[in-house]
């Protein structure tokens, strides 16, 4: 059986020089709330899906290790299907994107911990870890690294995974964002994902920015929904590539800027880009500067 290592109060953040624990990382803490069950800690779909009554995110037995696990299924639901969700936090059930995180100021090497996985259709599904800082002067967030990783294949016994942290800034985060999915953009009934034993593991402590390029890299508007303008202040002659990349890594867009020096505006086009969070990516000579956008 687990054993807890400190009670878990307020998403109270435990801190260690080799692991750094999640609130209810082993999933052994169940809020009863009538005819479902919700991990505490965790934001899921089931509060929105219990007016139909079937629900996303269960909990099983046994656990690998401890008594239980957490189960996300995705679900048909009339015409469409609902995916299995988990996050770290809260969860806004109607976008289906985390709302908030938990407290955390560490730098991790990496997020660990042990799944089971399948799909049915064409869309694999997705495990990421965002750590970010509130930058008051833009009143914003600031993304400090990144641990996403696709599913690929299937999983059909319990496997350890290990994802490493891609840091952006060596700034200290103080907070976090573990967000779980069952299927991709296209939810398959059936499509499942099985986790347990979440841990962050090592320390990037050290880790040093690379030096910019850039004097200054303004992405706006922020939300978007037509397009995005890159204000650019290059130090010196530079060849400039712009990318976007989504959360699970993949880069949807590319844009080969050519030669730039002093100040540019370059606007991108994200009219066909599909709803979520994003990076904008910009590199010069082998330094690369990375900003967070929204597109609505």
């Amino acid at each position: 059986m687990k054993k807890s290592l400190l009670s878990i109060i307020g998403f109270a953040v435990l801190c260690f020089t080799s692991v750094a624990q999640i609130p209810n990382f082993s999933f052994e803490n169940w809020t009863n709330l009538g005819t479902y069950e919700n991990p505490v800690g965790w934001g899921t779909m089931n509060n929105f899906t219990k007016l139909a009554s079937f629900y996303t995110a269960t909990k099983a037995t046994p656990g690998n290790p401890g008594n239980f696990y957490l189960k996300l299924t995705s679900k048909s639901f009339s015409t469409s299907v609902v995916n299995g969700v988990a996050v770290c936090g809260k969860l806004d059930t109607i976008t289906m994107k985390p709302k908030s995180g938990f407290p955390y100021t560490s730098q991790p090497a990496s997020f660990t911990g042990r799944w089971q996985h399948m799909i049915f259709g064409s869309t694999q599904g997705s495990v990421i870890a965002v750590l970010t800082k509130w930058n008051s002067g833009l009143s914003k967030r600031d993304t400090i690294a990144v641990a996403a990783q696709v599913l690929s294949g299937m999983a059909m016994s319990w496997t350890n995974f290990t994802i490493n942290f891609a840091y952006k800034s060596s700034m200290l985060p103080d907070s976090c964002i573990i967000d779980l999915r069952a299927s991709g953009n296209v939810p398959t009934n059936n499509d499942y994902l099985w986790v347990d034993n979440l841990a962050f593991m090592g320390s990037a402590a050290g880790f040093k920015e690379e030096a910019s390029f850039l004097n200054y890299f303004l992405a706006y508007p922020n939300p978007s929904t037509e397009q995005v303008t890159l204000s650019l202040n290059l130090k010196s002659a530079q060849s400039v590539k712009i990318e976007m990349i989504d959360l699970t890594g993949k880069t949807v867009l590319v844009k080969e800027a050519g030669i730039l020096n002093g100040e540019s505006l370059q606007v991108i086009n994200v009219s066909n880009i599909a709803k979520g969070i994003y990076f904008l990516r910009v590199a010069g000579g082998e330094s690369i500067q990375t900003r967070k956008i929204i597109i609505e």
